[in-house]
């Protein structure tokens, strides 16, 4: 099962890859989110999968051998906010730059850049 899990995350990090590279902001976006579920799935994956054991600890007991570890869990709800909130701050600002700039191409919003000279 964790081989399917796994092969899902190469997945979803290729096609995220693949969407950052792209000139369109839209997908950028989109990859962008891709890439943040990309890594829940590989922080979900690291805190164990197979035990149906609760993650309870019994009263003189040290620790459980063998449990669901509830550390990645709790840090996956927390990225999912931060996610969230990280794309939603870039839609607005890219909707900000399309109406500066007129353009959705990266390529041509390089007005803060300076232009290279032929002398240089």
């Amino acid at each position: 099962m964790e081989t399917l899990y796994a092969l899902a995350f190469g997945v979803l990090l290729a096609a995220a890859l693949y969407l950052l590279m792209s000139r369109h902001l839209l997908r950028m976006v989109l990859g962008l989110l891709l890439l943040g579920n990309a890594v829940n799935l590989a922080i979900f994956v690291a805190g164990r999968l197979g035990s149906a054991v609760p993650p309870l600890v019994p009263e003189g007991a040290s620790g459980l051998a063998v449990s669901a570890n509830p550390l990645p869990q709790a840090l996956i709800l927390t990225a999912i906010v931060i996610s969230f909130s990280l794309v939603a701050f870039t839609v607005v600002l890219f909707e900000r730059a399309h109406h500066a700039l007129g353009t959705t191409d990266p390529d041509a919003m390089r007005e803060a850049e300076p232009a290279q000279s032929e002398t240089a």
